[in-house]
């Protein structure tokens, strides 16, 4: 589909699209924000980068969200599994600071 072809209504649709993606980011970008604090609370106090029952809280609160709204839980599983490894990845980097 070449760009004269696209109907206005398409166009419309993915400004909306990129509108989210840029939101999401930014969201994404305050939610890294906040875990560095966390991150740094754990080094200072001696605390493990890695929290297995909250992660596993934090799945289940996931899963109950995603049958709310209508999503693929394993899908949302496998994006936050990736964000929560870049956050214990950040917070071992604190800690060996």
């Amino acid at each position: 589909m070449n760009s004269g072809n696209v109907p206005v209504e398409l166009l419309e649709l993915r400004k909306k699209i990129d509108q989210i993606d840029k939101k999401l980011v930014e969201l994404l970008a305050s939610r890294f924000a906040l875990t560095h604090k966390v991150g740094l609370l754990k080094a200072n106090r001696g605390l493990d980068a890695f929290d297995a029952g909250r992660e596993s809280q934090k799945f289940a609160e996931l899963r109950t969200l995603c049958v709310d709204q209508d999503l693929n839980p394993d899908l949302i599983n496998e994006l936050f599994a990736s964000i929560m490894e870049e956050v214990v990845r950040n917070h071992l980097d604190l800690r060996e600071k």
